[in-house]
């Protein structure tokens, strides 16, 4: 990896097992914090980088291509993971590293409810969204009012994320990637890699659609969880794990 890494990690280097977890727009590394630890109880090394312009990390390209390619050095190497998880931005950029995955290892890959497709009106409602999510940055208390099923600490690192990104960042991931339409990515998955697509109810804020989804793809596994919002990772951090191949006990 490269010297100038900005990056959470959990866990022992030395674990036999690796995971590689890419957050969302105006999120940091440490919003994986519950996930991560869950993983690391599993026996896994957790990497968590963070995106070009998150973290105060600055860029002046937020192409969904160009955030990918800024974490080739992860794979650096023959660098490898049994798990990689992206959530909602982190889920397009995740599609996008499938080509640099080593064909000689099994990856899973989780997708945490990614905004496949947006139409013009919906990418022009984010963006109004998402900036004045910066310009009026809520606290960790309001979060929590919002969102009775979040922790506190899911909470703060929420509000923390937003405080290290800025408006330029948002509008630079805006103007960069229209049309916003990324489903063509899940039509050639590679033959070592496993999909899960975990899709948020409609009625919660989900951003990511059946109907987006393209039809009779091998190694592509899609739920839809009812009553339960965008932040899946937050709100039902079993539904992620469940995906995860792990030796369980039998009760």
């Amino acid at each position: 990896m490269t010297s100038v890494e900005s990056a959470s990690h959990w866990g022992s280097p030395t674990a036999s097992k690796r995971a590689l977890l890419i957050h969302g727009l105006t999120m940091s590394s440490q919003s994986w914090e519950g996930i991560a630890q869950l993983l690391a109880a599993e026996g896994f090394f957790v990497v968590a980088p963070n995106l070009l312009g998150h973290a105060w990390r600055r860029g002046t390209d937020y192409r969904v291509s160009t955030l990918a390619e800024d974490l080739r050095p992860y794979f650096a190497m023959d660098m490898s993971y049994d798990v990689i998880i992206g959530h909602s931005l982190g889920g397009l950029v995740t599609l996008s590293l499938l080509p640099f995955l080593p064909k000689t290892k099994e990856t899973t890959v989780i997708l945490v409810d990614p905004p496949l497709e947006r139409t013009a009106e919906q990418f022009k409602g984010d963006k109004k969204r998402f900036v004045k999510e910066i310009a009026d940055a809520r606290t960790a208390d309001e979060h929590m009012a919002q969102h009775p099923a979040w922790s506190r600490g899911d909470s703060m690192l929420r509000a923390l994320g937003v405080y290290m990104c800025d408006r330029t960042v948002v509008k630079g991931i805006f103007e960069h990637n229209p049309p916003y339409a990324f489903s063509g990515l899940l039509k050639n998955i590679p033959p070592h890699v496993k999909i899960a697509l975990l899709i948020s109810d409609p009625e919660f804020g989900a951003v990511c659609y059946l109907e987006h989804i393209p039809v009779d793809v091998a190694r592509l596994n899609v739920k839809v969880f009812n009553g339960i919002g965008h932040w899946i990772q937050f709100e039902l951090p079993n539904a992620i794990m469940d995906e995860i191949p792990l030796p369980r006990a039998k009760l």
